[in-house]
């Protein structure tokens, strides 16, 4: 199991805007095979941070979803992100809390 945690930051005006323009990416990769789940969403304590988090079962599954989109599209008009700190965990085993 691959998960994607970590977090973004833009200016805190800016904050509801980006994830307006981005909110079809979620509904994009939930469809997608081997996409366990994905949230791109508000802190509820800074206005300038947004949380991700993605769970894919396999490495294959979430390089095959980054790679789906049309390369001719325009990307999605989105405020500047000031800062990322977003890493990819491999996950050998999972067990109750």
């Amino acid at each position: 199991m691959i998960i994607v945690a970590g977090s973004l930051r833009v200016a805190s005006g800016d904050r509801d805007g980006y994830l307006a323009a981005v909110a079809d990416v979620a509904v994009q990769a939930r469809r997608a095979p081997g996409c366990l789940d994905f949230v791109q969403a508000a802190d509820p304590l800074d206005p300038e941070r947004i949380n991700i988090f993605e769970r894919w079962e396999s490495d294959e599954d979430l390089q095959r979803f980054r790679t789906s989109g049309d390369p001719d599209a325009p990307p999605p008009d989105v405020p500047d992100v000031l800062s990322a700190e977003v890493r990819k965990y491999r996950i050998a085993s999972v067990e109750a809390p």
